[in-house]
């Protein structure tokens, strides 16, 4: 979401001794090597430039694949303002030509001549204050500029996937391009189902609701009322809460560890299979006094469900979620079966080739994430939240509303929450390498926008671009 600053940070450094302009230079000189595009000067740049200690921690590698990326999802960068920020940081506001959208890149440099870099920055951030405000939008003429939009970025390949909006409930806008399979040529429609990343616990968090509705669960309950002790130490299960596995104030963290990376995909369909890998969690604080992203305390969220209703977590969300909102597309499906109609992830590698995210993902989807939805699904999902059939209007409400006294501000129960210049926001993103989407509902403004992408970043750079110009209607 614009302002949220949820691209990536590959690492800021705390100021250190006054250094005045010294970080001035440097980011002019990432400037330019991103505008050239040149492999050869963007290694130079990297060798020269970067300091070794951070070279250590983020490999030359990822810093080119970084500063490409930069320059081939981006076109021309028009840097609005450069400036120094604290004692040895620099800072640029920067417009994304091809998307028209706005972020900072940022460095932050070595006390010590020649100061090299130590940090680099990437944030999404708003359009600045000082423009002229851009002209308002009739109806038909918002379409015809979103459509320019998102043409010209599927001709140029920089977004692969699909884009609905509705309105009041009534689509508004619907785009589909680039390709499902770039093996057999597939082209991406409509009806294309794209893995969801994170999205998955959005309706995680609804099933659980509806649980603590029909009385078979308490958001005060301790999870040990419905886990055994295969999951984690009897401490744990006495301390944490429902209430913060959905708000990720838990303490706990990703079950996608080393184990995980070394173990065989194969061994992970069911949500009790990820036991060994939770096993020896232990908690960065206490239960409520903190917030730290977990996909281990939403998965735990559904062997909660599953404690709770006394069913697989799979077969519940099909049943009470799915089919009631009218998502036929929507599942967690086992990627070693065939499954019609499916996309493909891509990423570009180090040499700037495709490479698809088959053998880096989970073989199937779970309640952290990972399983797969259309556009057309996701604003039926919208539609049974805001209709009140998924959930009771004050369940629904606390989904999209912050838990302050948790320590979440800008996250409710398994959805995101924020003040945008649309008034209130609230859903979710997803992303992966090779995923990508987002589910953004303006609730005050009655539009609901759904974008999914087989291309890295892309859903969210189309997501932002896409309120920028809603801003203008």
């Amino acid at each position: 979401m614009i302002g949220a600053g949820w691209a990536f940070v590959l690492l800021l450094v705390s100021a250190g001794p006054a250094l005045g302009m010294e970080a001035l230079p440097r980011l002019e000189q990432l400037l330019e090597v991103v505008a050239s595009g040149d492999r050869s000067a963007t290694l130079a740049f990297v060798d020269e430039a970067v300091d070794p200690s951070f070279r250590e921690q983020v490999s030359v590698s990822q810093l080119v694949t970084m500063l490409e990326d930069l320059s081939t999802r981006h076109g021309s960068l028009i840097v609005h303002r450069q400036q120094a920020v604290g004692l040895d940081q620099a800072q640029a506001l920067v417009q994304s030509e091809a998307w028209k959208t706005w972020f900072t890149l940022e460095v932050s440099v070595m006390p010590e001549p020649p100061h090299r870099i130590r940090g680099l920055g990437f944030n999404r951030t708003s359009p600045p204050g000082d423009l002229p405000p851009a002209p308002a939008l009739e109806e038909e003429a918002f379409l015809a500029e979103l459509t320019t939009l998102v043409e010209s970025l599927i001709d140029r390949d920089l977004f692969s996937g699909a884009v609905m909006l509705q309105i009041d409930g009534k689509p508004s806008f619907q785009a589909a391009g680039g390709l499902a399979s770039k093996r057999f040529g597939v082209p991406n429609q409509l009806d294309t189902k794209f893995n969801l990343g994170s999205m998955n616990k959005m309706f995680t968090a609804v099933a659980v609701m509806q649980l603590v509705e029909s009385g078979e669960a308490f958001l005060d309950d301790p999870i040990g009322g419905y886990l055994d002790e295969d999951w984690l130490d009897s401490g744990i299960l006495a301390e944490v809460e429902v209430r913060h596995l959905l708000t990720h104030t838990s303490g706990l963290g990703s079950y996608f560890n080393q184990k995980f990376m070394e173990s065989s995909r194969t061994l992970f369909r069911e949500v009790n299979d990820y036991k060994p890998l939770v096993r020896e969690e232990r908690l960065a604080f206490q239960p409520g006094d903190g917030w730290r992203y977990s996909n281990t305390g939403f998965l735990l969220a559904g062997a909660v469900i599953e404690g709770a209703a006394g069913e697989n977590y799979f077969d519940y969300v099909r049943a009470n979620i799915f089919e009631p909102a009218g998502m036929p597309h929507t599942d967690c499906y086992e990627m070693d079966r065939p499954v019609p109609n499916l996309a493909i992830g891509y990423s570009r590698d180090s040499n700037g080739e495709w490479r698809n995210n088959l053998y880096a993902h989970v073989l199937r989807g779970g309640p952290a994430g990972g399983g797969f939805s259309t556009v057309i699904d996701l604003l039926a999902f919208a539609r049974g939240l805001r209709e009140f059939e998924l959930l009771s209007e004050e369940s629904t409400e606390a989904l999209w509303s912050a838990k302050p006294e948790l320590g979440s501000a800008t996250y409710g129960y398994g959805m995101g929450v924020s003040q945008s210049a649309l008034g209130r926001r609230t859903g979710h993103s997803g992303g992966f390498s090779g995923i990508n989407g987002e589910l953004r509902m303006y609730l005050d403004a009655g539009v609901d926008v759904a974008v999914l992408s087989n291309y890295d970043s892309a859903a969210s750079d189309l997501a932002d671009a896409i309120e920028l110009l809603l801003l203008r209607r």
